[in-house]
């Protein structure tokens, strides 16, 4: 462990109760268990964790996220050792820096989150910086500069559906264009003729399943951020099978398909 992790006992956000920990990353620096942020938020764990791994390119190690059981020996052993495991089935436990939790809250994003992050970072992550610095205004200034990206995000959606829904290829390529400035910054035009395939289909190709082919997916890091897509896919909205609802769905192209295979090859 690159900075020493300690459990620094019960904190209290309201009338929730969660565990303090400092460490991991940096010296005093104060992290928090996504379980805890799930409680928190009122969300299932396992929704939280679907949200991080599916975006879990945007999170990186050391810096934004711990994952205990993915990590070395020493760091298993310390969630082994603290209670912080809380089942066999278990397959993360991601621990979040105040960094990671805000690259979190961008993806959730609704009027609740950012009510809690305010309480959480006011009173948790940054309040011992903000006393010994005398800076009141930190939390405000940091969520601004989040919001701001939120905004472009947003706007980039919007941008990312009509383009779904239009029927001319060119302007399609022209909205998925700007949609990429707005996240990016720069104006990218992306190649729309791709052959592409649900994880039902690349699962019959390759004989697994469509769960092992996401899993195979979120592990090798080919997905883009939503909305987008990449040279390996792009995200789509289709309707759940179970309700009228839209939810998003990520499509495969070939590159996906052959890199999914090349990860089963190499695991043997």
């Amino acid at each position: 462990m690159t900075t020493q992790l300690k459990v620094i006992g019960k904190e209290h956000i309201g009338h929730i109760e969660f565990t303090g920990i400092e460490g991991g990353f940096g010296d005093d620096k104060k992290a928090m268990l996504v379980k805890d942020i799930a409680k928190i938020h009122n969300q299932p764990l396992k929704e939280i964790n679907r949200r991080i791994n599916n975006n879990r390119k945007r999170f990186r190690d050391g810096i934004d996220l711990i994952d205990f059981l993915s990590g070395s020996e020493a760091l298993r052993n310390f969630a082994v050792e603290n209670g912080l495991i809380g089942s066999n089935r278990t397959q993360h436990v991601y621990l979040l820096s105040e960094r990671g939790y805000a690259k979190l809250l961008k993806i959730l994003d609704d009027d609740k989150a950012w009510d809690k992050y305010d309480e959480l970072v006011d009173n948790y992550f940054n309040q011992r910086a903000a006393i010994k610095n005398n800076e009141p205004s930190l939390v405000q200034q940091r969520r601004l500069a989040i919001m701001e990206d939120n905004a472009a995000t947003r706007k980039a959606n919007i941008m990312y559906k009509i383009a779904m829904a239009t029927e001319s290829d060119s302007s399609r390529q022209s909205l998925l264009a700007q949609a990429a400035k707005e996240l990016t910054g720069e104006m990218t035009i992306p190649s729309m003729k791709q052959k592409e395939y649900s994880a039902t289909e690349v699962g019959k190709q390759l004989g697994i399943t469509s769960t092992m082919v996401g899993r195979i997916a979120n592990k090798l890091g080919i997905k883009a951020e939503q909305p987008g897509q990449n040279e390996y896919g792009r995200w789509s909205n289709s309707k759940s099978r179970y309700s009228d609802k839209e939810v998003p769905q990520w499509l495969y192209f070939d590159k996906a398909v052959q890199t999914i295979k090349k990860g089963m090859e190499n695991d043997g």
